[in-house]
């Protein structure tokens, strides 16, 4: 085995098996690179391989256990483990922050449903409410002191 070209007509056989053992195609193209290194290494060494394809499945599936042994073991669920937090804390935070917004001036309220939906930039607020972009940023910025006051329990 001087030549590569023996090895070389073994990966298709050596790809569809694993192929067969892995998850992934990249998974299996490392498997079959990795026996190819170890045929390799094995031909240099010297001494003869009786049958080189039934030696290189036996080497494929070798290194596939290899790494399948090598794989990170995986933790019991424990049943504190299964908890998810309850979401229910969050919900009322966000209903006292909508109930402040409605207690806003218009202009202010306006702008601060927008950026509760999502809208965050001051440049495509004043673009939709057609107020220029320091207004907008004047208003916003009253809105989340006062939200932040009232939330705080600082306002009667």
């Amino acid at each position: 085995m001087t030549t590569h070209a023996p090895l070389t007509r073994l990966i298709p056989m050596l790809t569809r098996r694993a192929r067969r053992l892995t998850r992934s195609h990249s998974a299996a193209d490392d498997l079959v690179q990795e026996t190819l290194l170890r045929l390799i290494q094995r031909a240099r060494r010297g001494g003869p391989i009786d049958d080189l394809p039934a030696y290189a499945m036996r080497t494929l599936t070798n290194q596939a256990r290899m790494s399948w042994r090598r794989a990170a073991e995986t933790e019991e669920l424990e049943e504190d483990h299964a908890t998810v937090q309850p979401d229910a804390p969050m919900r009322l935070d966000c209903a006292d922050a909508l109930r402040v917004i409605e207690t806003l001036p218009r202009d202010q309220a306006d702008l601060m449903r927008l950026v509760a939906g999502g809208e965050s930039s001051p440049a495509q607020l004043a673009r939709l409410t057609g107020v220029p972009q320091g207004t907008v940023m004047s208003r916003l910025s009253r809105a989340r002191a006062r939200l932040r006051r009232e939330l705080e329990g600082e306002l009667e």
